[in-house]
C-alpha cells in the first residue's frame, strides 16, 4: 500500500497533470523536502501509477494510463458500499488489451525479484526429487487445485471428500452428483495440461475451449463461445454480449499473452482475462485457473493449488477487476499461492 506522502503526491499530480517536479513540491500541503518528491516520484513511475513526458528541465509527471490497474484499493473498504452504490466500469473496456496491458509491466522489480527467487527455489528442490516423488507432489497439488478450484464455484465436498474421490472414485454421501463430476473434470482437465505440456505453448482460442470442454463435461453447460447475454452476481458489470466481438477479445487476449515475455505476466494476464471477457456460459474461471496453470507448467514454473485463498477473497479480487480494471488485489493473490506452492508442495 502507498504511504501517505506517496498518496498525497499522486492525488496532486492526477488533480494537476503534466506538472514538473519543482511545482508538485510547491504545491503539496505538506511538510517533505524536494528530495523526498523526487524519490517518491520515481518509485511511483516504477509502479507505473505515474508517467513522464519531456526530458531534463522539460520533463512532466502526469498520472499513467495504467493508473487504474495499479492503485492501491483496500478491498475491505471498497465493498462495504452496496452493488448499486459502488461507482464502476460497467462494461467490456475495449482499450484494456490492446492499448494499456501490452505497454505496461504487471509485475514491479521488487515482485519480479520476490518471484523469481522462489522459483529458482522450486527449481532446487526438484532437483533433489525422484520422478516417482515430482509426481507424488505434483498430484497432491492437483487434488488441492481441484477442490478449491471448484470450492470457489460453490462445491460443497471438503478436501478428504475430494482426495477420496480422486483417487479411490469413491463419492461422498449427501453431495450431489454434479459435485462430483466438476471434481472428476478439474483432475482430467489437469491430467491432460500436465501430459501434454506444450498444449499451451502459444495461447489461442481453440485450445482454451478445449480445455473449457473437459472442465464442464456432463454438467448441462453450453460449450463454445456463448451466443447470449449473461450476467454476473455480485456486480452491474456486464460482459460482451455479442458473439464476434467474444472472439476477436479473446484473440486479443491471445496475442497480449503471446507477446509477453514474463512468464508470471502471461499467468496472470490469462488467470484474470478469461475470466473478465467471460466467453462461456459458465466455466470461465475454472477454465482460467486451469490455463493459467497450464502456462506455468509449460515452462517448467511451479503450478499453483491457490489451496489457501479465502474463496470470498478470490470474488472479491475478480470483482474489482471487473469493476475497476484494477489488478493489485489479485496480483497479491497470485505472489502469495505462488509462494505458498513452492513451500508446501515441493
Amino acid at each position: 500500500m502507498l504511504d501517505f506522502k506517496s498518496k498525497k503526491i499522486l492525488e496532486f499530480v492526477k488533480l494537476n497533470p503534466s506538472i514538473s517536479s519543482k511545482e508538485i513540491f510547491d504545491g503539496l500541503d505538506i511538510e517533505i523536502g524536494y528530495a523526498t518528491v523526487k524519490r517518491i516520484l520515481s518509485k511511483l513511475i516504477e509502479e507505473n501509477l505515474i508517467s513522464i513526458t519531456g526530458k531534463g528541465k522539460g520533463r512532466k509527471y502526469l498520472v499513467s494510463s495504467a493508473y487504474n490497474l495499479f492503485y492501491p484499493i483496500n478491498l475491505n473498504s471498497y465493498f462495504e458500499k452496496e452493488i448499486d452504490e459502488r461507482k464502476i466500469l460497467d462494461s467490456f473496456n475495449f482499450n484494456l488489451i490492446k492499448n494499456t496491458l501490452n505497454k505496461v509491466n504487471i509485475f514491479t522489480t521488487e515482485e519480479l525479484k520476490t518471484l523469481q527467487g522462489l522459483q529458482k527455489k522450486y527449481k532446487e528442490n526438484i532437483s533433489n526429487l525422484s520422478k516417482i516423488e515430482y509426481n507424488n507432489e505434483l498430484e497432491r497439488l492437483a487434488i488441492d487445485l481441484s477442490w478449491k478450484s471448484s470450492q470457489i464455484e460453490g462445491n460443497t465436498y471438503s478436501l478428504l471428500e475430494t482426495e477420496r474421490l480422486l483417487r479411490e472414485k469413491e463419492t461422498a454421501s449427501g453431495k450431489s452428483k454434479d459435485d462430483a463430476i466438476m471434481l472428476l473434470n478439474h483432475k482430467k482437465a489437469l491430467d491432460f495440461i500436465i501430459n501434454d505440456k506444450n498444449y499451451i505453448i502459444s495461447l489461442m482460442t481453440s485450445r482454451i475451449e478445449d480445455i473449457h470442454s473437459l472442465l464442464i463435461k456432463d454438467l448441462g453447460i453450453e460449450r463454445n463461445i456463448r451466443k447470449r447475454r449473461v450476467g454476473i452476481s455480485g456486480t452491474n458489470y456486464k460482459p460482451l454480449d455479442n458473439e464476434y466481438q467474444i472472439k476477436e477479445a479473446l484473440a486479443d487476449m491471445c496475442n497480449l499473452v503471446n507477446d509477453k515475455e514474463n512468464v508470471f505476466e502471461k499467468a496472470l494476464l490469462t488467470l484474470v482475462l478469461l475470466s473478465y471477457i467471460q466467453a462461456f456460459g459458465d466455466g470461465n474461471k475454472r477454465t482460467a485457473r486451469i490455463i493459467s496453470n497450464a502456462i506455468l507448467i509449460n515452462n517448467n514454473y511451479c503450478p499453483i493449488s491457490f489451496r489457501t485463498i479465502d474463496s470470498i477473497e478470490y470474488k472479491k479480487a475478480m470483482l474489482l477487476f471487473y469493476e475497476q480494471n484494477n489488478i493489485t488485489a489479485f496480483k497479491t493473490i497470485f505472489i502469495n499461492q505462488f509462494e505458498f506452492a513452492v513451500n508446501t508442495y515441493f
